[in-house]
């Protein structure tokens, strides 16, 4: 009786673990108004100012975009949100709020027409943006980028937290 309380209270621990976590990704969702609040930059196109590894801290409001912002984007048919530089805003008259952006990486030759947006697609509109960049802290996101790049090393460690997590005695 004694061995499956213990089990089960490390069970009970191990939920509110995981549910704290939810419960503060989804504040950081409320508080910073992106559907994303914290993104891994993934690749060098954005060097020298984001190197792969930094973690990027996002926000979203109604304010409009402009031309030097940084902003963290979804391409349609791509999975992995892009992270790259407003060079143009191109702002529709006499409709509120309707706005495209080109963007390119800073270390990029060419904008995003050439290679990162979907065949034909000439602009990014407001509803692709998840968020404007307002910080981030180099290097950290380097765990992330080795847990997906190699899937065996993520399984190793939630199996060695979860066991860790029933094992321990307090």
């Amino acid at each position: 009786m004694e061995s499956f309380r213990r089990f089960t209270n490390q069970f009970i621990n191990l939920g509110m673990i995981v549910s704290s976590a939810l419960m503060i990704w989804k504040l950081l969702i409320c508080i910073s108004g992106s559907e994303s609040p914290i993104v891994v930059v993934l690749s060098e196109s954005m060097e020298p100012g984001f190197k792969r590894g930094d973690i990027l801290f996002l926000h979203m409001n109604e304010a409009p975009i402009r031309t030097g912002e940084i902003v963290v984007f979804h391409v349609e048919g791509k999975d992995i949100p892009i992270v790259h530089r407003v060079i143009t805003v191109h702002e529709k008259l006499g409709t509120e709020g309707e706005i495209k952006v080109l963007t390119k990486g800073d270390n990029n030759d060419k904008d995003d027409r050439n290679g990162v947006y979907t065949n034909g697609q000439l602009w990014v509109q407001r509803h692709h943006i998840i968020g404007r960049t307002i910080g981030f802290l180099p290097y950290v996101g380097w765990a992330t980028i080795i847990m997906t790049e190699k899937p065996v090393i993520k399984y190793l460690l939630i199996g060695a937290l979860g066991l860790l997590a029933i094992t321990s005695k307090d």
